[in-house]
Parts: C-alpha cells; sequence; structure tokens
C-alpha cells in the first residue's frame, strides 16, 4: 500500500505535466523501496506500455498519428530496446545508478530545447517531401537511438523521440506529440520483455505501481489547464533533474 500511495503522488505530478513518467518510478522504487535496479527498469517499462496505450489510442482518434512514421521508428526502436535490455544487465548497479540519472539529465535538456524551438519549428511544419529510401534512413536512425536509450535505461525518450520525428522527419508538432505515444508502446514491449526474459520483473511490483500512477495521472491531469505556462513548463523540466537527483542519493 505505501508504495502505491507513493506511486498515486507521483502520477498526480506526472499527469499535471503529462509526462510518462519511467525516470520518476525508477529513483523511486530504487532510492526509497530497495528495489534492484535492474528490476526497476524493466517494472518502468513494462508500466509504459498501459501508461501509453490508452495516450495513442486517444491521439489516434484525433488524427495525431503518422502511421508510417510511428510503425517504421517502433518497429526499429523495438529491436534496439530488446538490445538494450541485455546490454543493461551486464552493466554494474552502481554505474547504472549513474547512467540512468545522466540520462535524466539529457532528457531535461532535450526538453528545454524542445520548448524553445517549438514555436520555430511551427514555422516549418511544411518541408518537402522525403524519398522512400531517406525517409526508411531517416526513421530507421531514430528508432535505434531512441530504441537503444529506453532498454538500456528504462526510459521512456519521450524527449529525444519527438525531437527525431520533428528535425529529421519534419513532422508537425502536434503529429510529433501524437507519434511519439505510438513509437514507445512496441519499444516499451521489447524492453519489457528483455527484462522479462532475464528475470528482471515482478507482477506485483507493477501491479502496485500501475494502480498508483493510473489514477494519480487522472486527476492530476484535470490541473494542467489551471496554472500558467511558464510555470508548467518548469514542472515538465525540474521532474527529470529532480529524478536524476534522488537516483544519485544511492
Amino acid at each position: 500500500m505505501i508504495i502505491t500511495l507513493t506511486m498515486f503522488l507521483m502520477g498526480i505530478l506526472l499527469g499535471f505535466i503529462g509526462a510518462g513518467g519511467s525516470g520518476f518510478i525508477i529513483a523511486l522504487l530504487t532510492v526509497i523501496f530497495d528495489v534492484p535496479i535492474h528490476t526497476a527498469l524493466g517494472t518502468s517499462l513494462a508500466a509504459m506500455v498501459f501508461t501509453t496505450l490508452s495516450g495513442a489510442y486517444s491521439h489516434y482518434r484525433q488524427g495525431n498519428i503518422d502511421m508510417k512514421a510511428g510503425v517504421t521508428v517502433g518497429v526499429s526502436g523495438a529491436i534496439m530496446s530488446f538490445v538494450g535490455s541485455k546490454i543493461a544487465v551486464w552493466i554494474p548497479v552502481h554505474s547504472l545508478h549513474w547512467l540512468t540519472a545522466g540520462m535524466l539529465f539529457l532528457s531535461a535538456v532535450m526538453l528545454i530545447v524542445r520548448l524553445f524551438i517549438v514555436d520555430g519549428l511551427k514555422e516549418s511544419d511544411k518541408r518537402k517531401p522525403k524519398t522512400a529510401g531517406k525517409f526508411l534512413i531517416l526513421a530507421v536512425s531514430v528508432g535505434f537511438m531512441t530504441g537503444i536509450l529506453s532498454g538500456t535505461f528504462g526510459i521512456g525518450a519521450a524527449p529525444f523521440i519527438q525531437l527525431g520525428l520533428m528535425l529529421a522527419l519534419g513532422l508537425p508538432v502536434q503529429v510529433s506529440v501524437g507519434t511519439t505515444m505510438l513509437v514507445i508502446l512496441p519499444i516499451a514491449i521489447a524492453g519489457g520483455a528483455g527484462y522479462y526474459f532475464e528475470g528482471y520483473f515482478n507482477a506485483l511490483l507493477l501491479f502496485q505501481v500501475l494502480a498508483g500512477t493510473m489514477i494519480g495521472s487522472y486527476i492530476g491531469a484535470k490541473f494542467t489547464n489551471s496554472v500558467p505556462l511558464p510555470i508548467l513548463k518548469s514542472a515538465m523540466v525540474l521532474t527529470p533533474i529532480l529524478a536524476g537527483v534522488i537516483l544519485l542519493i544511492n
């Protein structure tokens, strides 16, 4: 119950800022509840399967998903996510704490970049169509890079995926957000499966995490439109930074 309550409170924050929160899940499970970090990584990826499924469906209904880009990036990302889960097993626990924290700090940097360049990208939404070969190379490259990050460090890599979709594939901002949800789904499934086959999976722990975060995020989302935009943007950037700091405590 303590884990579920903690995840509920965290879910309120994540619902408020609109983030998946895999980094925060990892940080709290390892530092506060002494869950081995490899199990925490596998749990965070498995949890993302459920948290992104409804989001992807909602964006699909609203027409905010580019299926061609989402499937190509997602499938290539899933392959590397599975590979990344195998790599993580060989990384020493202490080093993995530092590396995962570093990736969370880098995620914050990517969020800052995204928040500052969004207006500029809106002006360049209309780009020349890419040839099939060039599109495939770029989409697979984005999938490989983001998949390996997700699988190895258990993070959703949403800021990296969104920037890749916008900068490499030229997707509009709204479509990149929706397509990212679709991309994360196969990446999380493959990465979670990789940790499961390595023995780093706890079904009860996953249920406790999901029970708290899904209810909490539903409540937190109701506050998103009631705060000034600068506060919301600051919270989005500070959340992965705080998760990284918590990880370094251990």
